[in-house]
Protein backbone atom coordinates (compact mmCIF):
# COMPACT_ATOMS: atom_id res chain seq x y z
CA UNK A 1 0.00 0.00 0.00
CA UNK A 2 1.24 3.46 -0.77
CA UNK A 3 2.44 5.42 2.24
CA UNK A 4 2.77 2.36 4.52
CA UNK A 5 6.14 0.88 5.27
CA UNK A 6 6.80 -2.61 6.47
CA UNK A 7 7.68 -2.85 10.16
CA UNK A 8 9.96 -5.59 11.45
CA UNK A 9 8.58 -7.12 14.64
CA UNK A 10 10.55 -6.29 17.78
CA UNK A 11 10.28 -7.15 21.45
CA UNK A 12 9.96 -3.45 22.27
CA UNK A 13 7.05 -3.00 19.84
CA UNK A 14 5.30 -6.11 21.15
CA UNK A 15 5.73 -4.95 24.74
CA UNK A 16 4.25 -1.55 23.88
CA UNK A 17 1.27 -3.18 22.12
CA UNK A 18 0.76 -5.60 25.01
CA UNK A 19 0.81 -2.76 27.54
CA UNK A 20 -1.68 -0.79 25.45
CA UNK A 21 -4.03 -3.79 25.23
CA UNK A 22 -3.63 -4.77 28.90
CA UNK A 23 -6.78 -4.90 30.92
CA UNK A 24 -7.49 -6.52 34.25
CA UNK A 25 -6.59 -10.15 33.99
CA UNK A 26 -5.47 -11.71 30.76
CA UNK A 27 -6.03 -9.97 27.43
CA UNK A 28 -8.75 -11.51 25.18
CA UNK A 29 -6.35 -13.22 22.77
CA UNK A 30 -9.06 -15.54 21.46
CA UNK A 31 -10.86 -12.46 20.06
CA UNK A 32 -7.83 -11.19 18.17
CA UNK A 33 -6.92 -12.29 14.66
CA UNK A 34 -3.94 -10.17 13.61
CA UNK A 35 -1.81 -10.95 10.57
CA UNK A 36 1.32 -13.09 10.97
CA UNK A 37 4.30 -10.75 10.87
CA UNK A 38 7.17 -13.25 10.90
CA UNK A 39 9.32 -14.87 13.54
CA UNK A 40 11.02 -13.07 16.39
CA UNK A 41 14.39 -14.16 17.76
CA UNK A 42 12.83 -15.05 21.10
CA UNK A 43 13.08 -18.40 22.86
CA UNK A 44 11.77 -19.93 26.07
CA UNK A 45 14.18 -22.56 27.42
CA UNK A 46 13.13 -25.72 29.28
CA UNK A 47 14.01 -24.07 32.61
CA UNK A 48 11.57 -21.21 31.92
CA UNK A 49 14.20 -18.61 31.01
CA UNK A 50 13.13 -16.26 28.22
CA UNK A 51 15.77 -15.12 25.72
CA UNK A 52 15.64 -12.29 23.19
CA UNK A 53 18.32 -12.22 20.48
CA UNK A 54 20.36 -14.77 22.45
CA UNK A 55 20.32 -12.81 25.72
CA UNK A 56 18.23 -13.71 28.77
CA UNK A 57 15.44 -11.23 29.46
CA UNK A 58 16.43 -10.01 32.91
CA UNK A 59 13.30 -8.04 33.77
CA UNK A 60 10.71 -10.34 35.40
CA UNK A 61 7.89 -7.84 34.76
CA UNK A 62 8.66 -7.91 31.02
CA UNK A 63 8.63 -11.73 30.97
CA UNK A 64 5.29 -11.67 32.82
CA UNK A 65 3.92 -9.18 30.29
CA UNK A 66 5.02 -11.34 27.34
CA UNK A 67 3.56 -14.43 29.03
CA UNK A 68 0.10 -12.79 28.98
CA UNK A 69 0.18 -12.54 25.17
CA UNK A 70 1.55 -16.04 24.56
CA UNK A 71 -0.59 -18.11 22.21
CA UNK A 72 -0.29 -21.69 20.99
CA UNK A 73 -1.57 -23.19 17.75
CA UNK A 74 -0.72 -26.88 17.43
CA UNK A 75 2.99 -27.13 18.20
CA UNK A 76 3.69 -23.49 17.32
CA UNK A 77 3.91 -20.58 19.75
CA UNK A 78 3.24 -16.92 19.07
CA UNK A 79 3.14 -13.57 20.82
CA UNK A 80 -0.18 -12.03 19.92
CA UNK A 81 -1.35 -8.42 20.07
CA UNK A 82 -4.40 -6.83 18.43
CA UNK A 83 -2.22 -5.81 15.47
CA UNK A 84 0.49 -8.46 15.07
CA UNK A 85 1.30 -12.13 15.55
CA UNK A 86 4.93 -13.22 15.73
CA UNK A 87 6.39 -16.68 16.08
CA UNK A 88 8.72 -17.60 18.93
CA UNK A 89 10.51 -20.82 19.90
CA UNK A 90 9.59 -22.83 22.99
CA UNK A 91 12.06 -25.57 23.89
CA UNK A 92 9.60 -27.66 25.96
CA UNK A 93 6.73 -26.02 27.84
CA UNK A 94 6.41 -22.24 28.07
CA UNK A 95 6.09 -22.20 31.86
CA UNK A 96 7.61 -24.00 34.83
CA UNK A 97 5.52 -24.97 37.85
CA UNK A 98 7.89 -24.04 40.68
CA UNK A 99 5.75 -25.10 43.61
CA UNK A 100 2.32 -26.24 44.71
CA UNK A 101 0.13 -26.18 47.79
CA UNK A 102 -2.28 -28.87 48.89
CA UNK A 103 -5.46 -28.09 50.77
CA UNK A 104 -6.22 -31.79 51.21
CA UNK A 105 -8.46 -32.02 48.13
CA UNK A 106 -6.75 -29.79 45.59
CA UNK A 107 -3.23 -29.24 44.33
CA UNK A 108 -2.69 -25.57 43.49
CA UNK A 109 0.37 -24.91 41.34
CA UNK A 110 2.30 -21.65 40.90
CA UNK A 111 4.38 -20.94 37.81
CA UNK A 112 7.53 -18.94 37.20
CA UNK A 113 5.38 -16.09 35.83
CA UNK A 114 2.97 -15.99 38.77
CA UNK A 115 0.07 -17.97 37.30
CA UNK A 116 -1.90 -20.24 39.64
CA UNK A 117 -3.74 -23.35 38.48
CA UNK A 118 -5.66 -25.95 40.46
CA UNK A 119 -5.13 -29.43 39.04
CA UNK A 120 -8.45 -30.90 38.00
CA UNK A 121 -10.63 -31.40 34.92
CA UNK A 122 -9.79 -27.93 33.51
CA UNK A 123 -6.11 -28.12 34.43
CA UNK A 124 -5.03 -31.75 34.04
CA UNK A 125 -1.66 -33.17 35.01
CA UNK A 126 0.04 -35.43 32.49
CA UNK A 127 3.32 -37.31 32.65
CA UNK A 128 5.36 -38.14 29.56
CA UNK A 129 8.11 -40.70 29.89
CA UNK A 130 11.24 -40.62 27.76
CA UNK A 131 11.18 -43.69 25.49
CA UNK A 132 14.90 -44.38 25.99
CA UNK A 133 15.51 -43.52 29.63
CA UNK A 134 12.03 -43.84 31.12
CA UNK A 135 12.57 -40.48 32.85
CA UNK A 136 9.27 -38.71 33.55
CA UNK A 137 8.42 -35.19 32.43
CA UNK A 138 5.33 -34.02 34.32
CA UNK A 139 3.15 -31.15 33.07
CA UNK A 140 0.06 -29.25 34.17
CA UNK A 141 -2.18 -27.29 31.85
CA UNK A 142 -2.13 -23.67 33.01
CA UNK A 143 -4.32 -21.76 30.54
CA UNK A 144 -5.22 -21.44 26.87
CA UNK A 145 -3.55 -24.68 25.80
CA UNK A 146 -0.32 -23.63 27.57
CA UNK A 147 1.42 -26.01 29.94
CA UNK A 148 3.98 -25.78 32.70
CA UNK A 149 6.69 -28.33 33.23
CA UNK A 150 6.46 -29.35 36.90
CA UNK A 151 9.92 -28.86 38.40
CA UNK A 152 11.77 -31.80 39.93
CA UNK A 153 11.31 -30.90 43.61
CA UNK A 154 7.57 -30.42 43.11
CA UNK A 155 7.32 -33.70 41.22
CA UNK A 156 9.05 -35.52 44.10
CA UNK A 157 6.53 -33.93 46.49
CA UNK A 158 3.70 -35.14 44.23
CA UNK A 159 5.11 -38.66 44.35
CA UNK A 160 5.15 -38.45 48.16
CA UNK A 161 1.40 -37.72 48.01
CA UNK A 162 0.76 -40.54 45.54
CA UNK A 163 -1.70 -43.40 46.01
CA UNK A 164 -2.69 -46.48 44.04
CA UNK A 165 -5.95 -46.36 42.08
CA UNK A 166 -7.14 -48.77 39.37
CA UNK A 167 -3.65 -50.18 38.66
CA UNK A 168 -2.04 -46.75 38.58
CA UNK A 169 0.07 -44.79 41.06
CA UNK A 170 -0.79 -41.09 41.01
CA UNK A 171 -2.42 -38.16 42.76
CA UNK A 172 -5.93 -36.81 43.30
CA UNK A 173 -6.89 -33.16 42.80
CA UNK A 174 -10.16 -31.45 41.99
CA UNK A 175 -11.98 -34.78 42.27
CA UNK A 176 -9.91 -36.31 39.48
CA UNK A 177 -7.14 -38.92 39.59
CA UNK A 178 -3.95 -38.26 37.61
CA UNK A 179 -1.85 -41.33 36.92
CA UNK A 180 1.90 -40.96 37.18
CA UNK A 181 3.05 -44.52 36.51
CA UNK A 182 1.36 -47.92 36.20
CA UNK A 183 1.46 -49.62 39.61
CA UNK A 184 3.17 -52.70 38.16
CA UNK A 185 6.11 -50.56 36.99
CA UNK A 186 6.94 -49.29 40.46
CA UNK A 187 10.05 -50.77 42.02
CA UNK A 188 9.46 -53.05 45.03
CA UNK A 189 10.13 -51.25 48.25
Amino acid sequence: MAGQKSVTPSAEGLAASARAAKTRGLPPLEKWNPPFCGDLDMQIKRDGTWFYQGTPIGRPELVKLFSTILWREGDDYFLLTPVEKVGITVEDAPFVALDFESDGENLIFETNVGDHATAGPDNPIRVVRDEKTGEPSPYILIRRNLEALIDRKSFYRLVDLGVHHQDWFGVWSGGQFFGIIPSNELPDS
